[in-house]
């Protein structure tokens, strides 16, 4: 009797296959994996797969015998989306502590330190994995965003102790684990990408090749990186009809209200939802780059997804509509004039410098020996593609390695600052325009948001976006709200005043406080007319309504008053609110500021409630799982 496709499974697993998912939001968790990958290959690991969680069933994961978790941490702790799926099968009933018996894992988590919730979906997963039975093969590996070389400079030990603990465990595994890190035997395979080139004249015009929602969909659906987080065509191309600063002209802050609208039709968004837009890249630098790299800005592409030697089935479509025009394809898909790019880029351009001086100090990038001047040299300038390229001209990559290598073209997620009651066919934003000084003094600016600065309203040019639900539910109207927003952290607090006051006009509401914080009343009071004038008589945040407006100016006095002092200071009101079951809403940056207003309201609770710290915690800690305490930061 044939034996079952499980049992072959399993056969193959136990005969020394080596399994590495990742889950990743964009896409450093899958470099990393693909990072585990090409080392195992090189130990001469007999069989790697190096696969998205949510390609890979997690019902057959007892099947495996030696599997590495790559996994990312998004937002307040949450998994990737990639993982979600994965991560409710392991939450099953019915798995028992013996499911995962005989299974040697390993997890690197990738995360910021930055956050409360550090690397918390890879710490989640891998006490998940312990309590049904896996054995771990060395201790979680943590990588962190603020170390001095990024998460490598977590990674790099971690790998070379995970490689020598599993081929202690099974030396059939890695039967060559001494040329995992020999650069002498390094060896270029084949890209796992391939281009089919068509001329302009092979190629006849069709209508659809002119609709943008279409062509940004079939471009980045194309996209080896993007093609599972593409998110088809984008539901609206809105036109820019305002574009203001709000920060006083000559401060060194530059925070824009921008307000996007459909003409045609309502949008369809809610409070708390935030908006992704695609940016355009700087056209000059998307001729500079076909240009360095002696490409056909003219010609049609199509491109498949090589599995090992052969191109897959149906990843190339021959259709004359799934061409599109090399220089569309690299202006919708590949970052080349902001990104950074990764260790990897480095190590394939070695391959093709015809310079010896430029192959050696890409080869030193590349090793763990170079890590650190690399990270200098690139991450720390924020150098991108274009300009590494045009740093070592004597190397011409492939177009293949490019679309591979190239970090992909990412859309910016911001919170809607308008609600839909009051504004149905428009959103609005508040957008601080992102610029700073490298070490070596270069001036850096964000793509997008110095893109959207630059539009001048009611002009024809379109804005491709996409909506999607944000991490701040939208309260109903009896709620009362405790709204704590420093900064551009009062965007999304704008649309729930905006929503709220809309809301009372019809019906009864409840009480909301709002507490403000910016460096200087003249400078950075963010919509001081617009709070002032919902603070005042029956407005939303009137005292006579039992609400609030607290703002704290750090910088307006020698001492520096932050919005978690304000809380402090109206600990009374704020208790007494939580008592009336009050919803906590806390957004805007990412450092510090959440940890300090999270002492704030312990402070409070322990005053007020007259409880311990440590009960104060707790209280907190409750009110986050019952859906009353909401977090929403960004880096």
């Amino acid at each position: 009797m044939a034996p079952s496709s499980a049992e072959a499974d399993a056969a193959a697993s136990s005969s020394g296959r080596l399994l590495v998912l990742y889950a990743s939001q964009t896409g450093n968790a899958m470099d990393a994996a693909e990072r585990v990958g090409r080392e195992a290959e090189r130990g001469g690991c007999p069989a790697v797969d190096v696969l998205s969680m949510d390609s890979f069933d997690p019902s057959r994961l007892p099947n495996e015998r030696f599997v590495v978790f790559v996994v990312s941490t998004t937002g307040q702790g949450d998994p990737p989306d990639s993982m979600k799926g994965f991560w409710r099968y392991l939450l099953r009933k019915d798995l028992d502590r013996q499911w995962l018996e005989g299974i040697h894992h390993a997890v690197f988590g990738l995360g910021d330190s930055g956050y409360q919730k550090y690397n918390f979906a890879a710490k989640k997963l891998d006490r998940r994995l312990l309590h049904l039975g896996a054995e771990p093969v060395l201790e979680i590996g943590l990588g962190d965003d603020q170390h001095p070389s990024g998460y490598e400079g977590a990674l790099d030990p971690w790998l070379l102790s995970m490689w020598k603990s599993l081929n202690e465990i099974n030396p059939s595994l890695l039967p060559r684990v001494s040329d995992i890190n020999d650069s002498n035997l390094s060896i270029l395979g084949h890209p796992k990408v391939h281009v089919i080139y068509y001329s302009s004249n092979e190629v006849p015009q069709d209508p659809i090749l002119s609709d943008p929602s279409k062509i940004i969909s079939s471009a980045r659906s194309m996209s080896p990186a993007l093609r599972f987080h593409a998110d088809g065509e984008p539901p609206y191309m809105l036109q820019m009809v305002k574009n203001k600063r709000l920060t006083k002209e000559g401060s060194d802050r530059d925070v824009r209200h921008f307000e996007l609208e459909d003409p045609s039709s309502a949008i369809s968004y809610k409070i708390g939802d935030a908006l992704e837009i695609l940016p355009s890249q700087n056209p000059s630098a998307v001729d500079a780059f076909i240009e360095r790299c002696n490409l056909d800005p003219d010609c049609y592409i199509t491109i498949g997804v090589r599995s090992g030697d052969k191109v897959s089935k149906g990843s190339v479509v021959h259709s004359q509509m799934d061409r599109i025009k090399l220089r569309t394809f690299v202006a919708l898909t590949m970052d080349v004039a902001s990104a950074s790019p990764r260790r990897y880029f480095f190590e394939v351009m070695s391959f093709f410098a015809t310079s010896e001086r430029e192959k050696e100090r890409l080869q030193y990038f590349a090793s763990p020996e170079g890590r650190d001047d690399l990270y200098q040299y690139n991450q720390k300038e924020s150098r991108t593609v274009l300009e590494v390229l045009e740093d070592f001209p004597s190397v011409q990559m492939p177009f293949e390695w490019l679309v591979q290598l190239t970090p992909p073209l990412k859309k910016r997620a911001f919170s809607i600052s308008s609600s839909p009651l009051a504004h149905p066919n428009q959103i609005h934003l508040t957008v601080s325009i992102v610029a700073w000084v490298t070490p070596f003094k270069r001036t850096r600016r964000g793509l997008c948001s110095t893109w959207l600065a630059g539009l001048n309203p009611n002009k024809d040019i379109l804005i491709p976006c996409w909506i999607h639900q944000g991490s701040l539910p939208p309260p109903r109207p009896m709620v009362p709200l405790v709204l704590i927003g420093p900064g551009t952290g009062c965007a999304p607090f704008r649309a729930f005043v905006e929503e709220r006051a809309a809301q009372s006009a019809a019906e009864p509401t409840a009480p909301v406080l709002f507490f403000f914080g910016c460096r200087n009343q003249d400078n950075d009071f963010l919509y001081k007319d617009f709070w002032l004038t919902h603070a005042q008589d029956e407005g939303v945040l009137s005292s006579k309504k039992g609400g609030g407006l607290f703002v704290a100016f750090s910088r307006d006095q020698p001492q520096k008053v932050y919005v978690q002092h304000k809380i402090k200071e109206q600990s009374s009101i704020v208790w007494n609110l939580l008592l009336s079951d009050a919803v906590i809403y806390i957004a805007g940056s990412s450092t510090k500021m959440p940890a300090d207003v999270t002492a704030a309201l312990e402070e409070v609770i322990c005053k007020e409630g007259g409880v311990k710290q440590a009960d104060a915690s707790k209280w907190l800690r409750d009110l986050e799982r019952a859906g009353r305490l909401n977090i929403e930061t960004w880096s």
